[in-house]
């Protein structure tokens, strides 16, 4: 038997997501009322766990927060302690392993346990601190559904729903004024937004990074709609959709930021495009909008309420069984725990664990059932 647990803390890393609130909510009920723990929770990621920034929570502190897009505990998605910039003695740039700083922080508080909430690179971290003798328990966050090892991720189905709403609203503008409208939403390498958003928003076309499309194939689905009596078309597209033969669009690079390239923009670069091969055709114009943001945020929805409040309960369970250096998972609607390097891989040369993003498969019932119904990709 391990040392007996206590206390335990929670940090949110990476980008904001509906549903953490409801996690953390799940994970400090669960503690106190079915274990008697103390909980506290670092603000800010990691970067409060190395400058030691941090509230009590207790289920007062976690009341009313259940609905509410973000977290109580905010984000960082640029602090990795294990290669952390900071000026050196002559005022240059480095990166220095200041992880120790971070495990004293946790020895000085008595914390037994800590809960990570974060995405691939949040987690990698997560791999390291069990590595250095850390009581870790990881729970995986991002709206792109992507990561490995779990069947869905919660604030998916409610960035879905923005998308969704979004592309309902377009249909409008786009019916009113016969002009084709083209809605980029997030996703990163993976298809998943974009695909079911599209197919629930009844979109003409849906462009995914897993199907590398061709511009002139996009324009003959538009084209042929018009040729039969429907004067405008909906293209729902991943931020990641990248031409065949071509490349993501990258809006900028963060150099700080473990995940540096951010990707955006591809639906102007799409819109200037299909208007050229169309307009002359059919005299459609093309407009483009990017949702951007807003798929993050947002009162969280029923479905990753109830979602997250598993994960979070299930977490703690994992700390009361000693279940550490793993992540809560789903899989056929089953809490399972699995290893973080199932996730994000061991970090080592010639590594055989998973790893990699969970992605659409270009020949998977989705893609099949949305080509049935008249759906085009661009391939």
């Amino acid at each position: 038997m391990g040392k007996e647990i206590k206390k335990i803390a929670i940090l949110t890393g990476g980008g904001d997501c509906s549903g953490l609130n409801a996690v953390i909510r799940s994970v400090v009920k669960t503690a106190i009322v079915k274990y008697g723990y103390e909980v506290i929770g670092f603000i800010g990621g990691y970067n409060g766990l190395y400058k030691d920034e941090w509230i009590e929570l207790d289920r007062r502190s976690v009341s009313g927060i259940f609905h509410q897009g973000g977290t109580i505990l905010k984000n960082s998605n640029r602090d990795n302690l294990f290669s952390y910039p900071m000026k050196d003695e002559n005022g240059k740039m480095v990166k220095r392993n200041v992880s120790q700083v971070a495990i004293e922080n946790l020895k000085k508080h008595n914390v037994d346990a800590l809960v990570i909430i974060g995405g691939d690179g949040t987690l990698t971290s997560a791999r390291d601190f069990y590595r250095q003798g850390i009581n870790v328990v990881g729970i995986p966050k991002t709206i792109d559904n992507d990561v490995p090892a779990t069947d869905i991720t919660f604030g998916y189905r409610t960035a879905l729903d923005h998308i969704v709403n979004a592309l309902d609203a377009l249909h409008t503008t786009a019916f009113s004024h016969d002009r084709i409208m083209i809605l980029e939403v997030m996703g990163r390498n993976a298809g998943w937004l974009a695909l079911e958003g599209g197919i629930a928003g009844s979109a003409d076309v849906i462009l995914i990074p897993e199907i590398p499309y061709d511009i002139n194939k996009v324009a003959e689905a538009v084209i042929d709609r018009y040729n039969h009596g429907s004067r405008f078309s909906i293209l729902c597209v991943s931020e990641g959709a990248k031409p065949k033969d071509g490349d993501v669009t990258v809006r900028k690079i963060v150099e700080d930021s473990p995940d540096s390239i951010r990707l955006g923009g591809v639906g102007d670069h799409i819109a200037l495009l299909l208007e050229k091969i169309v307009s002359p055709v059919t005299g459609q114009e093309v407009r483009a909008s990017n949702l951007g943001y807003i798929q993050r945020g947002g009162v969280t929805n029923c479905f990753d309420r109830v979602l997250s409040t598993r994960y979070g309960a299930y977490a703690a369970d994992m700390i009361a069984n000693g279940q550490f250096g793993q992540m809560v998972a789903i899989r056929n609607n089953k809490m399972v725990a699995v290893p973080i390097t199932d996730v994000v891989g061991t970090g080592e040369t010639g590594e055989t664990s998973k790893g990699g993003a969970r992605v659409v498969n270009p020949e998977g019932d989705l893609v099949i059932t949305a080509k049935n119904i008249g759906i085009a990709f661009g391939d």
